[in-house]
């Protein structure tokens, strides 16, 4: 097999290996970095074509394994992922800033910031809003946050590891987004913010939530990590999810809508909580000069800061207790092939999750059907049923005769959070509070499960996981 690169003579894959190994002493056809970049650009493309493409495409057979969710990809992804790699820059550099910059215009904000994960941009965007720089509107230890209890952790860990209080509030069935009718009962004299995910890609109610916090002067941070390429309208505007609050964040996780690997971002509309954003994801520090380059400002050592003697080297002064969570130059080139193959997944997404509700459709006398939430257009990140109690049906005999056909399932994350073991010691205490019930939430804890609608779902593994939950439900009625 020869691989051809461009002027330069082909060259045999086994002489590559051979030289690579260092049994022979063949020299590569290349004469400059250019051309030798392109000819292992080729090799790639080969490389995947040969052995990674069949992977992609090969047909379905009853029985073979349909994950929830997995990465999609091609050779571009490889092949940018070999470019960052030649590079060798290993931190934050020109891949990084390119993608901050693309991202931040396709969802239609100023200011993107990549981080290390989608757990690592929800802990920035919620640290943002503890900086001394905010004034009264400053998150302080013992002010409250409303969220919800039925929600992935990681929303909520922020809240609690820095001492403000959360204050738990219910959903709603068949959306499992936040009860928008607790939010008067959930605020205090100490409400600060609220912070909430849009479930599975569902949006929650967010023209609701904004005229709420816009009336007491909240912040509201979108968990956008589930919902990226989701739409939701208020007042005859259409945004995307995430940008309505002052402060989005997403994952890019393998499992997630786009992906980096691991990976997030964390963005907004506003200067000023730009500049916090990445003060706490690069170790707090007070300069803003970016990986590599020193002195921008030209004032490297002539300020004054805290009690510092005069003229302390500006890199290395710190204005808050941060972090270092910077994505890699590998992860965003992948990612910036990834972003353009976005609006494509985001389709499919809405194409498989539409097939699986028709194809159910005729099971909403044993299971509750999800619905988007009103005024939305939904970037589904999986399809989410619930187990009728009055059917007889039990969540865990549904889904493990759905697991015994190879067929992933998955639970609404932490169910209700308040009964993680991780709140053993916090139970009982004022660490946190609850607003009204949580019946619905320790409803979804006993009877909710998911199936993926990721964009590799083939017609014919929709069809199979869509009989698979039909007979599980008729045998265990």
């Amino acid at each position: 097999m020869a691989v051809q690169s461009g002027d330069s003579e082909s060259m045999d894959v086994k002489q590559v290996m051979q030289s690579a190994d260092g049994e022979s002493e063949y020299r590569f056809p290349w004469h400059s970095e250019p051309e030798a970049r392109k000819m292992i650009r080729n090799l790639v493309v080969q490389y995947y074509r040969d052995f990674k493409k069949e992977d992609m495409r090969k047909s379905f057979c009853p029985g073979d394994r349909i994950p929830y969710a997995s990465r999609v990809y091609d050779e571009k992804e490889m092949c940018a992922l070999t470019d960052a790699a030649l590079d060798f820059w290993l931190t934050s550099g020109r891949f990084c800033e390119e993608l901050e910059a693309q991202f931040a215009n396709w969802i239609g904000v100023k200011y993107a910031s990549l981080v290390s994960s989608g757990s690592s941009a929800n802990l920035i965007a919620f640290m943002a809003l503890t900086a001394p720089e905010l004034g009264e509107r400053q998150i302080r230890r013992g002010d409250e946050v409303i969220t919800v209890a039925c929600a992935f952790p990681t929303t909520v860990s922020p809240i609690l590891q820095y001492g403000a209080v959360p204050v738990f509030t219910d959903v709603t069935i068949p959306q499992y987004n936040i009860d928008v009718s607790q939010l008067e009962a959930a605020r205090s004299d100490r409400t600060k913010a609220v912070m909430i995910a849009h479930t599975l890609g569902n949006p929650f109610d967010l023209k609701a939530i904004r005229e709420f916090c816009d009336k007491y002067d909240l912040w509201l941070i979108e968990d956008n990590c589930d919902a990226l390429g989701s739409r939701y309208t208020i007042d005859r505007e259409t945004r995307y999810t995430g940008t309505w609050g002052d402060i989005g964040t997403s994952s890019f996780y393998p499992p997630h809508h786009m992906t980096t690997g691991e990976g997030g971002c964390v963005y907004t509309n506003h200067p000023l909580l730009h500049r916090l954003i990445q003060s706490y994801r690069d170790w707090g520090r007070d300069c803003v000069c970016p990986p590599g380059h020193d002195n921008l400002c030209g004032h490297r050592f002539d300020g004054t800061f805290g009690q510092l003697p005069p003229g302390y080297d500006h890199k290395y002064v710190y204005s808050h207790l941060g972090y270092n969570l910077k994505m890699t130059e590998m992860q965003a080139a992948i990612g910036l092939e990834q972003l353009q193959k976005l609006p494509m997944f985001i389709e499919k997404r809405k194409k498989n999750w539409s097939v699986l509700k028709n194809a159910l459709a005729d099971l909403s006398d044993r299971l509750i059907l999800p619905e988007a939430a009103p005024d939305s257009d939904p970037s589904w990140f999986g399809f989410l049923l619930s187990v009728r109690e009055e059917s007889g049906l039990k969540r865990n005999q549904v889904t493990q005769e759905i697991e015994k056909r190879n067929i992933q399932t998955r639970l609404l994350f932490g169910g209700n959070l308040l009964r993680q073991p991780c709140f053993d010691q916090l139970r009982g205490t004022d660490a946190y509070r609850v607003a009204g019930t949580l019946e619905c939430t320790d409803f979804i804890m006993r009877n909710a499960f998911w199936v993926g609608v990721y964009p590799g779902m083939t017609e014919e593994k929709l069809t199979y996981l869509a009989d698979s939950i039909r007979e599980a439900c008729m045998k265990n009625a």
